[in-house]
């Protein structure tokens, strides 16, 4: 009998098994994937770790998520520079006074904000209804069309006039010469990869890989006294009151025998075509060395049941879906949820452990 079954050993699981087995209590692990870690699985290709799920940066402005992450790997101090490629042109991410001079020649945050300005004026936007017009009135009619709108509408598969604009607000709007994708005080990526990581955060669990929860429901509730639940809340309740829909990925992975393939870990295409949405060399998010290196080209897939879930898809119609299924956990009696698909919300990894944090407190009161 152990003291908690915890269904699912992605970065939310391996991090509650963690705080569990400090405060004394078992832990049996398991996951229907083949490998520990979840989306942020790292695998050894050419001597380089390669993301298998997508671009994971870790970054966060919580020092005590910092202090806690680091009990478990060492980072380097990789700073996430993206760059954005529209039809062959080039330039630089965030929006910053680089993107402004690369789009309109300015070379004072003066002049970049008369140019915003003067645009916004001209759209008539007052109050921004939509993905489209929220961008407009942050940055341009210019850089949303350059930059945001081909993107997007990749990425979600609708259009922006669709898409609620709250999307655009979390990328940087800077009026400085600064690259750095992200305000964090604190950026890197774990040296040796995630997945190392995460062995070190399951240290004296029990763990069982290529095990379906769903398959061995009953007998594996019975072996133990809590449950945490980290997969899709809605398939926990056997879709009761349906779907919550979501945005899948699709990777195409490609060794090339070349030392140095673009320059930069992530290149974003932001026209409409290509069809993928950007390109990582894994070797830039560690340095690495070589002759050869490792690309993945990423395409954002319409989700259907049996696919892998991503990114939940934030509309009033899937608010009032997952709030109904939040009611059916609540009266759960030896079961909580948590995590992206648990709690039905985009999370950055730094986030991920913060609520750990938070609710590993609460349990052990």
């Amino acid at each position: 009998m152990y003291d908690w079954l915890i269904v699912g050993a992605g970065l939310y699981g391996a991090a509650f098994a963690e705080r569990m087995m400090q405060a004394g209590k078992t832990c049996l692990v398991i996951d229907k994937r083949d490998h520990i870690a979840g989306n942020i699985y790292t695998e050894q290709i050419e001597g380089i770790n390669v993301h298998r799920y997508g671009a994971h940066i870790f970054h966060t402005s919580d020092e005590q998520v910092w202090d806690y992450i680091n009990r478990f790997a060492e980072f380097n101090n990789y700073i996430n520079c993206p760059v954005a490629n529209y039809k062959g042109r080039l330039f630089n991410m965030p929006f910053n006074m680089n993107t402004f001079y690369q789009m309109w020649g300015v070379t004072t945050p003066g002049q970049a904000e008369a140019m915003i300005e003067k645009q916004r004026a001209e759209s008539g936007i007052t109050v921004p209804k939509n993905l489209e017009e929220q961008a407009i009135s942050l940055v341009g009619r210019d850089i949303y069309e350059t930059l945001v709108k081909g993107y997007t509408e990749k990425q979600w598969g609708r259009p922006c006039t669709e898409l609620p604009g709250f999307i655009i607000k979390r990328l940087p709007v800077r009026f400085r010469f600064d690259n750095n994708y992200f305000n964090d005080r604190y950026q890197g990526i774990p040296i040796g990869g995630y997945t190392k990581m995460v062995e070190n955060m399951l240290k004296g669990a029990d763990v069982r890989l290529n095990c379906d929860f769903f398959e061995q429901k009953a007998q594996l509730m019975s072996q133990a006294k809590n449950v945490l639940y980290t997969g899709c809340i809605d398939r926990y309740f056997d879709f009761c009151y349906g779907d919550l829909e979501y945005r899948s990925l699709r990777f195409e992975n490609e060794i090339l025998d070349e030392e140095n393939y673009q320059g930069v870990a992530v290149v974003n295409y932001t026209d409409s075509n290509p069809a993928y949405t950007r390109i990582i060399e894994h070797k830039h998010f560690e340095y690495g060395t070589g002759p050869k290196t490792v690309i993945t080209k990423e395409y954002s897939v319409t989700w259907q049941p049996g696919m892998e879930p991503y990114y939940p898809v934030n509309n009033d119609d899937n608010a009032a879906l997952y709030a109904k299924y939040a009611k059916l956990a609540e009266k759960e009696d030896k079961v909580i949820f948590g995590g992206r698909l648990g709690e039905y919300r985009y999370y950055d990894m730094d986030k991920v452990l913060r609520s750990v944090l938070d609710r590993a407190s609460e349990v052990l009161k």
